[in-house]
């Protein structure tokens, strides 16, 4: 195919988000926000742009770059102390603050995505037509589906997520208009529509890998007067349970965003860094949240539970618990779901979920078991010398809660991290091209080189 007819064939199809409501409120509210961001940057740099955050050490380069501060990520910073905030808010006072459904009392993930875009609380009214925008830019392509349908069952979900998800590159509104020669100031708006698609379609695909891999039936269609997790709770087979809606709203939401040092978002940053579309960096986010130090950690935790629970059964004595804590210690291996690179308290999202299940499942045999570990756990890992940090994070409690209500598949549970995750990483993408952040290109060392810098020195 000559280059004329690829162009002319990519502009035919680049726009499967026709029926979105282009001139959205959020979208609105996002252009009268750039400019000021854009004054405040520049006023930040003038005025601290020379100052130092300290001295690098050797040993951070060796160690994963812990603790060095390298990026800059505006939807959420996590303090060791008081775990996430949101543009500044607080789980707690997140979920105090933004919009429900009716009758709900979790919050809203497209109300999180308002606050992550803008730093501001949306309205009832303005996260209700964020739902239906996302509702009717929800269709994948028919060659998408049928990249899925052919997938074999036995191939991992995070794998065909990947590849859905890179897929839809072939539509990107950014892509195109990078291609037809777009000013570098207006790279936000393509790229704003390639998110909100992005965020859109993910219960479809999600909901297709779960039906093909465990036969679960004919795909429903998405309902335009439904919120997005009620929609995704369908897809999936749970839309009629109440509960299960309810914790999809609380799980999106504490899993949206973790500020930007993750391997996911800082995946996703650096590979849009390049000007890769946010399908493209989106679906490299994914391939890092597949990896088993990142996003399989909930499933670790799960799998650790029942092997207790089917070695010392259920409503076991404290003393029990506490010995197979430390034949699992003994044996060389760590306690699943305790400890956090950053944090160095209980992770609030363990505590939000603590309490959703306090609510829908206190006699559940396995949340009392979770509640049992937490507290005998941080204990014995002080005891141990174990961790800086022996409190639990998110992963000590998500999976338990999914299988309460029927999501045993253990396989699936990173697709739904992902989903979450789509929202973090989707609103700083938006706000690196809207500030024209630059392509991402630290420098690196040889070890013969770093034993030659400081050959001769103490």
């Amino acid at each position: 195919m000559n280059a004329s007819k690829f162009r002319a064939g990519w502009a035919r199809s680049s726009c499967f988000s026709t029926t979105a409501t282009k001139n959205s409120a959020l979208k609105e509210r996002l252009a009268q926000l750039i400019p000021q961001q854009l004054e405040h940057v520049k006023a930040v740099r003038a005025q601290h742009g020379s100052k130092s955050f300290g001295q690098v050490q050797v040993d951070q380069l060796y160690g994963g770059m812990r603790g060095l501060p390298a990026l800059i990520w505006d939807g959420s910073v996590l303090d060791a102390e008081e775990g996430i905030r949101f543009r500044g808010k607080t789980i707690p006072e997140c979920k105090e603050l933004l919009p429900k459904a009716p009758g709900g009392s979790e919050p809203l993930p497209e109300a999180l995505f308002w606050l992550l875009l803008t730093g501001e609380v949306p309205t009832q009214e303005q996260v209700t037509e964020l739902s239906k925008d996302w509702a009717a830019r929800a269709a994948i392509p028919s060659f998408v589906e049928e990249l899925l349908d052919r997938c074999p069952p036995t191939l991992h979900p995070m794998s065909q997520f990947s590849l859905a998800v890179t897929a839809l590159n072939h539509d990107s509104a950014f892509a195109k208009a990078y291609q037809d020669g777009i000013s570098k100031k207006e790279y936000w708006g393509p790229t704003f529509e390639d998110c909100m698609d992005l965020i859109a379609k993910l219960p479809n695909i999600a909901g297709r890998i779960y039906r093909n891999v465990f036969g679960e039936g004919k795909l429903p269609a998405i309902d335009p007067s439904k919120d997005y997790s009620h929609n995704l709770a369908t897809l999936l087979g749970f839309g009629d349970n109440e509960g299960f809606v309810e914790l999809l709203r609380l799980y999106i939401t504490i899993h949206s965003d973790h500020e930007g040092g993750n391997v996911s978002a800082h995946t996703g940053k650096l590979v849009g860094s390049a000007l890769s579309d946010p399908f493209l960096a989106f679906g490299a986010s994914l391939n890092g949240l597949a990896g088993p130090l990142h996003g399989l950690a909930n499933q670790e935790v799960l799998i650790w539970l029942r092997k207790m629970q089917s070695k010392i059964g259920e409503n076991a004595s404290d003393e029990a618990v506490r010995e197979y804590v430390w034949s699992t210690l003994k044996g060389g291996q760590v306690v699943p779901g305790y400890g956090h690179a950053v944090l160095r308290k209980t992770d609030p999202r363990y505590v939000a979920q603590r309490e959703f299940a306090l609510k829908h499942l206190p006699n559940d045999a396995m949340f009392k078991l979770v509640g049992q570990i937490y507290d005998i756990v941080p204990g014995i890992l002080l005891e141990a010398g174990k961790a800086k940090n022996p409190w639990p994070n998110v992963d000590a409690h998500s999976g338990v809660l999914l299988t309460y209500y029927g999501l045993t598949q253990m396989q699936f549970y990173t697709v739904l991290f992902g989903v979450s995750r789509a929202f973090g990483v989707a609103a700083q993408l938006i706000w690196d091209r809207a500030l024209g952040a630059p392509l991402e290109r630290p420098k690196s060392y040889s070890t013969a080189a770093i034993e030659k810098m400081f050959a001769n020195k103490q």
